[in-house]
């Protein structure tokens, strides 16, 4: 059934983009320009002030208004930087005795949680430039591709051989031993298709010699495992894609080794080893210890060691060091289960390690990225001092699937017949997908994103899926591709792509999903089509500054669409995704006589105080409009 009518009146607005701040990376003592529009009309107000918070003691800011434009009046106060992490919100009062407060979380007539406000960062360790304009593709790189060169590798002990199109098979030992044979070449020899897609960020899973497929339980870190080439692919992989203006980022396990690690090893059973203090021993004697969620296979480091710090995270020699110079030059690291690493009962390191990596990326090279793999809330680590963003699922990824996942609880079956008692819903035991309105789906990134500063929001991951989760694809409603797509190149984060997204490949869980990339099926008119998708959304996020720095405003949310605008000073880009049909007016939206289609079908019209938007779902469309008027007299 088509949604009909008006949608919510304009509110106040503020966020972290260069219409309402005019520096992000600001230092300490700094005074910048913050700036709210509010509609005309509202109110009316007394004043407008902002509420600053440095070292917990609150500091009072009083804003003047420059004037109005376009239905909107505008209002300037200079915020002086007072501390690292400097959070802010607006205090509206209004003539009649009335105050309101507006944060990340949005406008309230209570006091708000200072977790919530607006936020500053101040340093000297801004985001990476390209880290806006970037889009990100993330491999396994045993599915990957094959280079001729692996049919003369010997393999080790502990795999199972795979042909590429042997089907997955998700059951232990299979589903951490099966191998296929993708390699570091192969993906080189791929370059082009990941070139004409639009993708500029390759994120690797890591590549270092373990005992598994999925390499998380290295061997060591100090080489690339010769399966996938060795160390002189590494360089070849890493030339290549940076003489074609790709970057691309590594995947390191701080939190944990594998049992098979070379400083594991000497410490097991020798307690008088440098390496004894790298681990968690539960005796004496360094025989029992503890891993990873109880995976004996993955003993769990121990971060108070000053000599594990010296060899893997501090300096040039280190380990992250290592791979950030030449000949590797890698150009960052994604950080697996980031959010466990150095935290043991009562210790807590986590921001010192996190901090020191990122120190030590700095001082070998300022442009690199750093990325957490936080899966659940990650608002607590992601204040600025290390991160510049984070796989996480809970601001995008989930509350997506909810809402254009189909919601049956079908079982998922194994490899060879059989059912499981529930499907996967990202390792929670919920019994099937839970269903979301649209609605919900942008509360969701409301209340995951209000405690994280902007400038890191922007480096939030925007996966539709991952190695580690079901594809999309297999759970999509019909007719939701576009939609769940579509989002992720609109909506303020790095959109990432998984390795197959572009193929439509299947996969229940996150075994399931590693399917080898199927090449000689490029030709088929359906994978032509998602392809050829793909490229198109990823095209639109690339040319359009909107969608990379703009501004958010949400106009319309209900069962079945959403409805916002990413806004510049240049352009403003109107994004709608509906599953059913739509006829809404939007009010403090302008410009739409002058509206440009850039994606999609239906019908956008300037009306009185506003724009209609009319669509017949499943649709994701898009509309270029003029850029937002800031009053003359702003800072």
């Amino acid at each position: 059934m088509a949604m009909t009518g008006t949608a919510s009146a304009p509110r106040p607005h503020h966020d972290g983009s260069p219409l309402y701040v005019d520096d992000a990376t600001p230092h300490l003592g700094q005074a910048v320009a913050v700036r709210l529009r509010v509609p005309v009309g509202y109110g009316p107000l007394a004043a407008v002030v902002v509420r600053a918070n440095p070292d917990q003691e609150p500091k009072w800011f009083e804003a003047r208004r420059l004037g109005s434009a376009d239905g909107w009046d505008w209002w300037q106060a200079q915020l002086v930087v007072g501390s690292p992490r400097q959070g802010y919100r607006w205090m509206l009062r209004h003539e009649d005795g009335r105050v309101e407060w507006l944060n990340q979380a949005g406008l309230s007539s209570i006091e708000t949680l200072d977790a919530q406000d607006f936020a500053l960062v101040a340093g000297d360790d801004a985001p990476p430039r390209w880290m806006p304009g970037a889009v990100m593709y993330q491999i396994f790189p045993d599915r990957f591709a094959r280079s001729a060169a692996v049919d003369g590798r010997e393999l080790p002990d502990w795999a199972i051989a795979a042909s590429w199109d042997d089907p997955v098979d998700a059951r232990l030992p299979a589903r951490v031993q099966q191998l296929y044979g993708g390699d570091l070449d192969g993906i080189v020899e791929r370059l082009d298709h990941l070139s004409e897609l639009g993708v500029d960020v390759l994120y690797l899973t890591p590549v270092f010699p373990a005992a598994s497929n999925h390499r998380y339980d290295a061997s060591s870190f100090g080489e690339v495992d010769e399966l996938l080439g060795g160390d002189a692919a590494y360089i070849r992989l890493v030339e290549a894609a940076h003489a074609r203006g790709m970057r691309v980022i590594g995947d390191l396990t701080t939190n944990h080794s594998g049992d098979r690690h070379e400083w594991f090893r000497a410490a097991l059973g020798h307690p008088e080893a440098p390496e004894s203090s790298f681990y968690y021993f539960l005796d004496a004697q360094n025989e029992h210890y503890v891993a990873w969620l109880d995976v004996p296979s993955l003993p769990k480091f121990d971060w108070s060691s000053p000599e594990l710090r010296r060899r893997f995270i501090e300096g040039p020699d280190s380990v992250v060091g290592r791979w950030l110079r030449p000949p590797f030059s890698l150009d960052g690291w994604r950080i697996d289960v980031a959010n466990m690493t150095g935290r043991m009962g009562e210790v807590d390191l986590n921001a010192e390690v996190r901090q020191t990596i990122r120190r030590t990326m700095r001082e070998i090279n300022p442009d690199t990225i750093l990325l957490a793999e936080i899966t659940n809330d990650a608002s607590a680590d992601l204040q600025g001092d290390a991160w510049h963003g984070a796989m996480t699922y809970p601001s995008f990824t989930r509350p997506l699937w909810c809402w254009l996942g189909e919601t049956d609880g079908t079982p998922r079956p194994l490899a060879e017949g059989g059912e499981t008692s529930e499907p996967w819903f990202f390792g929670q035991p919920v019994g099937s997908i839970p269903r979301y309105s649209a609605r919900d789906v942008a509360d969701a990134v409301v209340r995951f994103t209000a405690g994280i500063p902007w400038r890191v929001r922007l480096g939030n991951m925007l996966p539709l899926d991952t190695h580690d989760t079901g594809r999309f694809a297999q759970h999509a409603r019909p007719g939701a591709i576009p939609l769940a797509v579509g989002l992720s190149m609109t909506l303020p984060g790095l959109p990432t792509v998984f390795a197959g997204d572009e193929f439509g490949l299947p996969g229940y869980d996150g075994e399931d999903s590693r399917t080898p990339i199927p090449w000689g099926r490029m030709g088929e008119p359906e994978i032509a089509e998602r392809i050829a998708l793909y490229r198109e959304l990823i095209a639109l996020r690339r040319t359009h500054p909107a969608l990379q720095t703009g501004g958010l405003r949400w106009l319309h949310a209900d069962d079945e669409s959403l409805v916002f605008v990413r806004e510049t000073a240049g352009e403003s880009l109107l994004v709608v995704a509906a599953m059913d049909g739509v006829d809404v007016t939007l009010a403090g939206v302008g410009g739409a006589d002058a509206a440009r289609a850039l994606v999609g079908e239906g019908r956008l019209e300037a009306v009185a105080g506003g724009a209609r938007v009319r669509v017949a779902g499943p649709v994701f469309a898009v509309w270029q409009l003029p850029g937002v008027t800031v009053p003359a007299g702003a800072a």
